[in-house]
Parts: C-alpha cells; sequence; structure tokens
C-alpha cells in the first residue's frame, strides 16, 4: 500500500511537471508521445545567407529569378507542417559564411525562425562554413544556446574541469511517455558532435577537420553513465537505450559505400568529403554498441544510408537553396521515427523500432526512401 501510495504521488508530481511553463527559452524535457513515438527532423547545409536577397545555385533558369533563401525557410515550413517532428536537427552549415554575411546573427536569426514560429524545440550544431564572417565557432554557439525554444548546448556540464575540444558537443535524453512506468528513464540518447572545420596543422593543405580524443573519450563516459542509469531503480532494464548521433562532415567510414549497391538506400552523386584521418569515432561506437545510426551532412547531393557493424550511417541531403545541389534534383532533409515496444500489460516499454525517410521539396512534397533502420527484436 505505501508503494503503491508513492507511486501515485510521484505520478502527480511528473502531472505537475507535465503543465508547468517552459523556461525563460522556452526548453522542457524532451519525451515520447502518447502513441509512443519521437519523431525527429534534420535539416543540414542551409547556407542561409541574406534572405531573399540571396540568389539561390542548381534551379533551372526559369525558376532562378524568383528563387533565393526563403524558398529553403518555406521548404522548412511546409515540412514542419506535413511531419510535425518532436524535434529539429540543425546539422550544420547553417548560415553561408564565405565572408558573404557580414551579420552572422542575423541569417541565423532567419535561417531558424521556422523552428522558433513554430515553438518545435530544435538543436544546431555547426559546419565548416558557419562561422566565415564575423563570428567564431565559440560565439556562434553562445549565441544559438540563448535562442528560443532551443536545446542547443555550447558544451557538456563540466567541460571545464575535462576541456573537450570544440563548441557543441551535447547529449539529449528523450524520456518516456507520461503515464509510462519508464517516464524518468531516457529511452533514446542523441549526441550532437562538432566535427569542427579545416585542419591547422602543417602538412594539412585545405583538409576537413575531425572529431578529436577529448570528444570520443566524453561520448564514452556519457554513454556508460547513461547505460547504468537505464539499469538502475526503479524499472530498471536489461538491455542500453538506442543512441543517434548528428555531425556535420562525416565520418571516413562513409566512403565505403557506392550506389546503386546491395544494402544502400538513397544516392551517392559526389564523393565522401571527409577528415583525411581516422581518429577513431566509428570504432568506439560500435565497441559501444548503443549507437543504431550516424547522421551528416556537408555533401550535398548524397542522400544514401547504409550499414556497417551494426551502425547505420545516413546522409541528411542538401536542404538550403543557397548552398550548391543539383539541377532537377530536388532539395531534401532527412526524418528518424522511434517506436516504442507494448509492454505484456499494455504500457509503453523501451523502443522497438528506429526507422528514417526523406522529405523533397518537389511539387508532390514527395515522402521517399522509407526503411527500417534498427528493430530491437532483429537487433539489426
Amino acid at each position: 500500500m505505501e508503494r503503491t501510495l508513492a507511486f501515485l504521488c510521484v505520478s502527480l508530481i511528473c502531472l505537475s511537471l507535465s503543465v508547468s511553463p517552459v523556461d525563460a527559452y522556452g526548453r522542457s524535457q524532451l519525451r515520447f508521445n502518447s502513441n509512443g513515438r519521437f519523431k525527429i527532423l534534420q535539416v543540414s547545409d542551409m547556407h542561409y545567407g541574406f534572405g531573399k536577397e540571396t540568389q539561390c545555385s542548381n534551379v533551372t533558369p526559369e525558376e532562378s529569378p524568383y528563387c533565393s533563401d526563403l524558398n529553403t525557410t518555406s521548404f522548412i515550413q511546409r515540412t514542419i507542417a506535413s511531419e510535425k517532428p518532436d524535434l529539429i536537427v540543425f546539422s550544420g552549415d547553417n548560415v553561408n559564411g564565405m565572408c558573404e554575411s557580414g551579420d552572422a546573427a542575423k541569417s541565423m536569426d532567419m535561417a531558424f525562425a521556422p523552428a522558433i514560429e513554430a515553438k518545435i524545440p530544435w538543436v544546431a550544431i555547426l559546419g565548416n562554413h558557419d562561422q566565415e564572417s564575423d563570428m567564431t565557432r565559440e560565439t556562434l554557439m553562445k549565441y544559438i544556446v540563448k535562442m528560443p525554444y532551443t536545446l542547443s548546448e555550447v558544451n557538456p556540464f563540466g567541460s571545464w574541469l575535462y576541456p573537450i575540444d570544440g563548441f557543441g558537443n551535447y547529449n539529449l535524453q528523450i524520456e518516456g511517455p507520461f503515464g509510462s512506468p519508464l517516464f524518468f528513464k531516457s529511452l533514446l540518447n542523441l549526441y550532437m558532435l562538432d566535427g569542427g572545420d579545416y585542419v591547422k596543422l602543417d602538412g594539412f593543405a585545405f583538409s576537413y577537420d575531425w572529431v578529436k580524443s577529448s570528444q570520443v573519450n566524453w561520448y564514452e563516459h556519457a554513454s556508460k553513465w547513461l547505460e547504468m542509469e537505464h539499469k538502475k531503480w526503479p524499472f530498471p532494464q536489461n538491455s542500453t537505450a538506442p543512441g543517434l548521433v548528428y555531425l556535420h562532415i562525416p565520418v571516413p567510414e562513409f566512403k565505403q559505400f557506392s550506389t546503386p549497391s546491395y544494402g544502400v538506400t538513397g544516392v551517392r552523386q559526389e564523393q565522401t568529403s571527409s577528415p583525411p584521418i581516422n581518429s577513431g569515432l566509428f570504432t568506439k561506437l560500435v565497441e559501444r554498441g548503443e549507437v543504431k545510426g550516424v547522421f551528416s551532412g556537408h555533401d550535398h547531393v548524397n542522400d544514401f544510408c547504409a550499414t556497417l557493424n551494426g551502425v547505420n550511417l545516413c546522409y541528411a541531403g542538401g536542404a538550403g537553396y543557397h548552398g550548391y545541389g543539383k539541377t532537377g534534383w530536388a532539395r531534401r532533409v532527412r526524418v528518424v521515427e522511434a517506436q516504442l515496444e507494448k509492454t505484456k500489460y499494455g504500457r509503453w516499454g523501451a523502443v522497438d523500432k528506429i526507422t528514417t525517410w526523406k522529405r523533397l521539396d518537389d511539387k508532390n512534397h514527395s515522402l521517399i526512401d522509407t526503411q527500417l533502420l534498427w528493430s530491437k527484436n532483429t537487433s539489426k
């Protein structure tokens, strides 16, 4: 009886938390919805500039006179309305530095506006072009974390004691839905990583940067801590919650795949522009066995997903009209959805499966390439 009363008290506390207002920046805890689902919209390579004054790249001659950054905004708004995501991940090259914007903050305000106007939680990581105007990577992230409805972080808590390379390394925990025994458990873990911009060491001419050992170590420690939390009282779980990684520049392992090829969904239309050094991030992900997918941008006209050693490597495809694309090949975004399983008591349990698809900015707003990334039953 005492245990039942304790559980009811916890439930009442949870209910009070559920209706409490968000904080000053519009932040609230992420969790699965009442249907046991959590949907992530990945938007990569917007390369946002000056709004309506910015011309588009690689569009038809008929489209060119009327095409601008506003086409990117319209595409994102259209997709938010169709997909109704629980979280938006802007995965780098959000603004087009390249010395053409003297006001990166203004460009970011316009770039992230669809998420803010929709009052949807969102996060951002940086690409290799974001800082190429009037803000450093540090000041960019410090500006982003103060924007409404963002859950972005400059770096993880405690990083002043244990320094970590880059700006924008952090973890998001997606907890169970209201009314679930797993309300306080993270059932899906998201890891955002700052992959840097360009190598600043002698001997590397115009080479893209790599994830550093300090970041790999941070991921490992965070992953182990989350596993421990997942398996402890109350409602201890036997397995580890699945994880997803988002970073802009793809890890070198993306190079291994060609299209069309067996088990590869989507297309490759350019080479993988990955770092010249393999710093071991992918190896660590395989060792931990938790992460089911790595999602990158950077190479705008690649949008494939392929599986290597149990980890899915997926491109988003370019969403922005100012960044390069391919004439006649629609801009696109990637959606990932996690679905919980029903327990024998009829309540929501752990993640059952993770699926993905792409939305195109074409006449029909096409949904293509739906595929199963991972299933608890098949341990894919």
